[in-house]
């Protein structure tokens, strides 16, 4: 049977005060309790105080994910200006200090901090998640197997964290190096079959590596709870419709994949090494790089391997009603990731602050 391919996306936002531009912790000002409920589900704490993420309805399609994420980032900037603060899609801060930031005191909170100590403390980072409704178990383990090839390619797209604790780090994403501190984060391995995810899920459970699916952090995962394959190697990206692009390439490379799987075709499987070859560039570089194309076993630039992608995926487009969507890829080609524009701020003024006002700016696009 044919997935629904419906869609969910979740973004993280920066509570930034509006006269130092660092991040300031928005639990005290009752904000998260107003956002709940204001928007009900919709809006959830993080493990830091100064992250807020809002998570869209269960979408049909790109329509009414755009619908969704517009009407969440409006609301959400609006309740930040009620409370005295600014909102920002970033992947990390340009320069605050995780170390002086709150945790959210909730006992899963807790619980993680007290298992990963620092390196949980440390991971003050900001993503995009995306899911989309794959109901056949075992499709969707087939899917997330051929997609994690994609997956350097979409996080280039994305990039929008060069710098952390105030310096420049030459990564475009320096969130996923952050994040890879945390156990079970990364592309993942193949599996054979679900039994055989769920039987490695279910050793982790029995020997207390975890308590449940849901620390499983990889850049794409089955959720746990819900029919879907959940993409999170993404930065948040500064601009909705950047978001809504990106979702909608997920969205159209999953409905791809399985359209060969149905055909009895499939997409060619690397293995695990090879693709954290590509994973590197694409977290260093971003779009400016060059990526590996291993069936011909060369270098290309990312912008152009951009391109014959949009060409792989053109023929699902216009069945998913994404193809306008998806042309928005073209103009990210062109003016650069969310990392790009930072550093061009950046360069041009010297000023990091300047940066979160761009940054700032940069969020309210289109809404």
């Amino acid at each position: 049977m044919r997935p629904t391919f419906t869609l969910g996306i979740e973004e993280e936002y920066q509570t930034i005060d509006p006269v130092t531009r660092d991040l300031r912790s928005h639990i005290a000002t009752e904000m998260l309790a107003q956002g709940k409920l204001r928007l009900e589900e919709r809006v959830k704490a993080e493990m830091h105080q100064s992250v807020i993420e809002v998570g869209t309805r269960i979408c049909r399609n790109i329509g009414e994910a755009r619908e969704d994420i517009y009407d969440l980032r409006r609301n959400m900037i609006r309740l930040a200006e009620e409370h005295g603060l600014v909102l920002v899609a970033g992947a990390t801060h340009p320069f605050a200090d995780w170390r002086s930031q709150e945790i959210h005191p909730d006992p899963r909170y807790a619980k993680v901090v007290e298992d990963l100590q620092l390196v949980a403390r440390s991971n003050l980072i900001f993503g995009l998640h995306v899911h989309v409704g794959i109901e056949d178990r075992e499709a969707a383990i087939r899917i997330m197997n051929s997609l994690r090839y994609f997956l350097p390619h979409i996080l280039a797209l994305s990039t929008n964290s060069p710098f952390w604790l105030g310096m420049e780090t030459g990564y475009k994403s320096y969130r996923a190096k952050v994040f890879e501190n945390f156990p079970r984060t990364n592309l993942p391995d193949t599996f054979n079959s679900y039994s055989e995810f769920e039987n490695y899920v279910n050793l982790l459970i029995k020997t207390n590596c975890i308590d449940d699916a849901k620390k499983i952090w990889w850049d794409v995962r089955p959720h746990p709870y819900f029919n879907t394959v959940e993409v999170r190697v993404c930065d948040i990206p500064l601009r909705a419709e950047e978001t809504i692009a990106i979702a909608a390439l997920i969205q159209a490379t999953a409905a791809k994949l399985w359209q060969l799987h149905e055909r009895n075709l499939d997409f060619r499987q690397y293995s695990r090494a090879l693709l954290m070859e590509n994973k590197f560039r694409a977290v260093r570089y971003g779009l400016a790089g060059k990526l590996i194309d291993f069936g011909k076993e060369q270098e290309v630039p990312e912008k152009e391997l951009i391109l014959e992608y949009l060409a792989f995926i053109d023929d699902v487009l216009d069945e998913l009603q994404c193809r306008d969507a998806i042309g928005y890829i073209r103009t990210m080609l062109e003016q650069g990731s969310g990392a790009d524009r930072q550093l061009r701020v950046f360069r041009e003024t010297g000023d990091l602050k300047a940066v979160v006002d761009y940054m700032a700016a940069e969020t309210k696009v289109g809404l």
